[in-house]
């Protein structure tokens, strides 16, 4: 092929590479692609990315939140927000809430998923417990009442002078919880407000998990069980690593939960609890945007929120993929 030729067929290809990319580009592709990428892409930018960047904007001015005036203030409201003790106050009680929390709660869900679907009887076909579908029904059924409505009965619970939980105790003979206040006290305020918290959440992430042990060979198993692995042991060395991918989904769905307890926190302890024990930064949120007037200020702690929230996903997967999640996302 001489020089003239070839530079005639490589001015040539590009034409071809249209056409055949226009043959190829038919109606039903391009509307499939504008329906189901290009719309969600659109309703996303427009409901979720669009809204944070008006918080940003708003964290940097003045603005109350009932006129038009909006001063630009900069990083005031930030420095205001982390000079305030109150504030500090409600970032470590969300701190505590996203480290403690998810743990307990996925450890719990997973705990209860293996009881159901692998914690059977050790000779036979691989099973859960007797009666695991009652099981998996009565735990999951938290889940679907209305997280205000939760509060509201565990508050009554709670109750120190005509509570459930202290005339319990008392029954049995311990005094000393008569007209204890749960959640009165800075000892007890917290971890009766976790618990509520992961009683509501914990039969969801144990659904998750069932689904996800099902979906495991259960040859993997039974050659475990064949080598006379407990089932703490199948536990922690097949199940965990087996729904690695899971855990962390879980895990970062479970902090973000954690972080927007304000339901929680407003049925339970409206105030913040003793010497705001249990305050979290939405009811600091909340409090500086409706009750004080200072739009401004909230947004930069709305900002800060959605901060440590980013930051928890980055860690968990950080950790992940320190761990071992490359790899086992590679196999």
């Amino acid at each position: 092929m001489t020089t003239a030729t070839r530079s005639l067929v490589a001015a040539g290809a590009p034409g071809r590479g249209a056409r055949w990319r226009r043959k190829h580009l038919t109606f039903d592709k391009v509307s499939f692609a504008v329906v189901f990428l290009g719309v969600p892409l659109v309703l996303y930018v427009v409901l979720v990315l669009s809204p944070f960047v008006q918080a940003v904007v708003y964290s940097l001015t003045s603005w109350t939140g009932f006129d038009t005036s909006m001063t630009f203030v900069g990083l005031a409201n930030y420095v205001n927000a982390f000079t305030d003790p109150t504030f500090q106050l409600a970032v470590r009680n969300s701190v505590e809430l996203v480290i403690v929390l998810p743990i307990v709660v996925i450890a719990l869900a997973l705990a209860l998923a293996s009881l159901v679907t692998i914690g059977g009887p050790s000779n036979g076909q691989v099973r859960g417990v007797r009666f695991g579908e009652f099981y998996r029904i009565v735990f999951f059924f938290p889940y679907i009442i209305p997280a205000i409505a939760t509060g509201i009965m565990w508050n009554q619970v709670f109750d120190p002078s005509n509570g459930l939980l202290n005339g319990v105790l008392t029954s049995v003979g311990l005094k000393g919880f008569a007209s204890y206040p749960w959640l009165g006290d800075t000892r007890t305020a917290m971890v009766s407000t976790m618990f509520v918290m992961a009683w509501a959440s914990v039969g969801f992430y144990m659904v998750i998990f069932v689904a996800a042990i099902k979906a495991l060979p259960a040859e993997i198993y039974e050659a475990a069980r064949l080598d006379g692995a407990s089932r703490l042991r199948i536990a922690l060395r097949i199940t965990v690593p087996m729904l690695r991918s899971s855990i962390r989904t879980s895990l970062i769905y479970t902090g973000i939960f954690a972080l927007d307890a304000f339901v929680f926190m407003s049925a339970l302890n409206p105030g913040g609890g003793p010497d705001d024990s249990t305050l979290v930064i939405s009811q600091e949120l909340f409090k500086s945007a409706f009750t004080k007037g200072q739009f401004g200020l909230a947004c930069a702690m709305g900002v800060v929120l959605a901060g440590i929230t980013l930051l928890f996903a980055a860690i968990v997967f950080l950790v992940d993929r320190i761990t071992g999640g490359r790899e086992t996302a590679g196999e």
